[in-house]
């Protein structure tokens, strides 16, 4: 029988030691992906390099502190471990000056990370000149954008002209969510009964991935976004094409069929559609097809995933509100044909 105060196990203490190195190999490995899209080491924005610009400062400092400490560290095991020769080392308890200085160096250092720190805060909650305003609404598993000015409706894709500050007012209609893009400026949590406000902008062109950061729900990891930053011509036609109104599709067709099942289905009742519907629960679906993905981001825009979502969205969306409506193979590709026509 082993002594329950015997030493641990040679084996079991290599084992430990083995899952620590592949754990911290691990953690290593996971920096230096080669594409990571939601990098918030690559800023692309002016608010975004600002928040950078804190975080490799107080790194830096709080690297320094480190290294120091345990320099000093190593000195005094080294210096002062025991030895039979010598006698106990002079205790420095009781000595003013040290005790003043070690007090004083972390307070200076504090100080120097804390005005930094409040001067950033205060220039990212400053409200921007001339913004795009857009009211940014949390649902369980989506994002709504309305552009308060623009009169246009969008979910999942925020588009924005590139060199002009976008000021979104955050609010939810049911959880707590947690808006942000990395590449584009800090992350801000979106509660219900409370309004916040954030400014992003965009330096460059592109496309900038992004997420709710908040446990929300069954399918928190689904509640995904996507920023298009746009020259401001892309940026004004995509406005234009938004407040055009839904397409009619020609009687006779699938298409046809198909609004004539959206009705029928009680899509109505959920989603609107200018000129045809006005529901409130799901996604505005007037432009549904401009869009490059659905159901939170989460699926490119296809139809045959189109089709797989219509099959069955709780099966592949856990926790989504829309249900399955037991579609027949028909059914749902006149439903497509239909939505193929939301451009």
């Amino acid at each position: 029988m082993l002594n329950p105060m015997s030493p641990t196990p040679p084996s079991r203490r290599h084992r430990r030691a083995l899952i620590v190195v592949v754990v911290g190999l691990g953690l290593l490995l996971a920096g230096c992906a080669q594409h990571a899209p939601q990098d918030t080491l690559r800023p692309e924005g002016p608010n975004a390099t600002k928040i950078n610009g804190l975080f490799d400062l107080v790194f830096w400092i709080a690297a320094g502190v480190f290294v120091l400490v345990e320099v000093g560290v190593v000195y005094l095991i080294v210096r002062y471990r025991h030895r039979d020769e010598n006698p106990e080392p002079v205790q420095v308890h009781g000595n003013t000056r040290l005790e003043i200085t070690w007090a004083v160096i972390p307070a200076l250092i504090l100080l120097g990370v804390a005005v930094p720190t409040f001067k950033t805060i205060f220039e990212l909650a400053k409200k921007p000149k001339d913004p795009i305003r857009v009211t940014v609404i949390g649902h369980q598993f989506w994002w709504e954008y309305q552009y308060t000015d623009l009169h246009v409706t969008a979910a999942n894709e925020l588009h924005m002209p590139v060199g002009r500050p976008v000021y979104l007012t955050l609010k939810s209609d049911d959880v707590i969510h947690s808006f942000w893009v990395p590449r584009l400026g800090g992350k801000h949590d979106v509660e219900p009964g409370r309004v916040s406000r954030i400014t992003y902008e965009a330096s460059h062109a592109g496309t900038y991935l992004g997420q709710c950061v908040e446990f929300c729900g069954l399918s928190h990891a689904n509640m995904r976004l996507r920023a298009f930053a746009q020259s401001p011509s892309d940026f004004d036609q995509w406005v234009s094409d938004q407040k055009t109104a839904a397409a009619t599709p020609a009687s006779g067709t699938q298409a046809a069929e198909g609004l004539t099942l959206f009705g029928a289905k009680g899509c109505t009742g959920c989603h609107t559609v200018e000129g045809v519907s006005t529901g409130k629960v799901g996604p505005n679906l007037t432009h549904l097809y401009s869009r490059t993905a659905f159901a939170g981001d989460t699926f490119d825009m296809t139809p045959d995933n189109l089709r797989m979502w219509l099959h069955d969205p709780p099966g592949v969306k856990p926790g989504s509100k829309m249900p399955n409506l037991g579609l027949s193979g028909s059914e749902i590709t006149n439903l497509v044909a239909y939505l193929e026509t939301l451009k």
